[in-house]
């Protein structure tokens, strides 16, 4: 499960990297056809909007499978002690797995269907909205899996996996 784990991290975070860099390039690409040219392209800012919305909402997959960008405030869990600490943890992520489930699969995977089933399509890129909405269900999909994840492995003091 560990190998698997570093390669789903490793994917997303090439995906990151390269929406981020395509989002660099569009903005830019903006910037000059607006001052060179003195016209901007049409497609520019939509595509920004959308780079942007799945940049997010990956990017809070790929943290949370990190476990290391999350703010948090743990004074409070400092202060248990080490097993109550682990229980702890096991319940948070059992509560990020099912808000993932609920809101970010099922809400995510209702308004992906309905969106594509009403034909909705973005007006500059000509893009079923449905689709760049298909990154909720999946990046939900991803929080179980890195929750699953952290639940069998780095919180259980028993397995020598990880």
């Amino acid at each position: 499960m560990h190998i698997l784990f570093r390669i789903i991290n490793k994917a997303i975070e090439a995906l990151l990297v390269l929406i981020f860099g395509l989002l660099v390039i569009d903005v830019v690409w903006q910037v000059v056809s607006r001052y060179l040219i003195g016209q901007s392209s049409s497609f520019t800012e939509e595509f920004a909007r959308f780079a942007l919305i799945w940049l997010t909402v990956l990017g809070a997959a790929y943290i949370n499978g990190s476990k290391e960008g999350h703010l948090s405030m743990d004074f409070l869990l400092a202060k248990l002690s080490p097993e109550k600490q682990r229980k702890r943890l096991k319940v948070i992520q059992v509560l990020m797995a099912l808000f993932a489930l609920v809101v970010m699969v099922i809400g995510g995977g209702n308004l992906m269907y309905t969106v594509l089933k009403l034909g909705q399509i973005s007006p500059a890129l000509l893009v079923p909205l449905g689709y760049v909405y298909a990154i909720v269900p999946i990046s939900g999909l991803l929080i179980i899996f890195f929750s699953i994840y952290h639940l069998t492995i780095t919180l259980n003091p028993n397995r020598n996996e990880h």
